[in-house]
C-alpha cells in the first residue's frame, strides 16, 4: 500500500454509476472524500488504482471496493464500486476499459473537468470543509 498524499489536495470526482453505487451502499461523499485520500489498496497500472471502502460498523474487508482513475496528487475519478460479496475482482476486460478511460480522464486539464462537471457528466465530491463549488 502507498500513500496518496502529497503537498496538494487533490480534487475528486466521480462518474454517476460509481455514484448509483454509493448510494446503494450509504456512504456519504465525506466518507467517499476521505477513503480515497488514504493509502490505496493496489495500483493496477496505467493510472487505475483500488482502495477499499469501509461499510459502518463493519470492517473494509467486507466492505466494497473503489477503481479510479488517478493522477496522484491532483486528480481522483471514481470509476467503479463493487461490494466482495457480490464480486471477488475485476477481470481484464473491465481492467482494460478502466485503463483506457484513465488515460481520458487524466489527460483532460483543469478547466475541462470543471467544465465536464457544470455539463453534469461527472460528480465533484468536495474536501470536507472546502467552501470551493462549481
Amino acid at each position: 500500500m502507498a500513500m496518496v498524499g502529497s503537498t496538494s489536495t487533490p480534487r475528486v470526482f466521480a462518474t454517476k454509476p460509481f455514484m448509483r453505487f454509493a448510494r446503494r451502499f450509504r456512504i456519504a461523499d465525506v466518507e467517499l472524500w476521505r477513503a480515497v485520500n488514504q493509502d490505496y489498496d493496489a495500483d493496477l497500472g496505467g493510472g487505475v488504482f483500488k482502495f477499499r471502502l469501509a461499510r459502518r460498523g463493519e470492517g473494509a474487508r467486507s466492505g466494497a471496493r473503489v477503481i479510479v482513475a488517478m493522477r496522484v496528487g491532483q486528480r481522483i475519478v471514481l470509476m467503479h464500486g463493487y461490494e466482495k460479496k457480490d464480486q471477488a475482482n475485476i477481470n481484464a476486460n473491465e481492467l482494460h476499459a478502466f485503463r483506457k478511460a484513465s488515460r481520458v480522464y487524466i489527460s483532460y486539464t483543469e478547466e475541462q473537468m470543471t467544465s465536464i462537471v457544470r455539463a453534469k457528466s461527472l460528480s465533484e465530491i468536495l474536501e470536507p470543509g472546502s467552501l470551493r463549488g462549481e
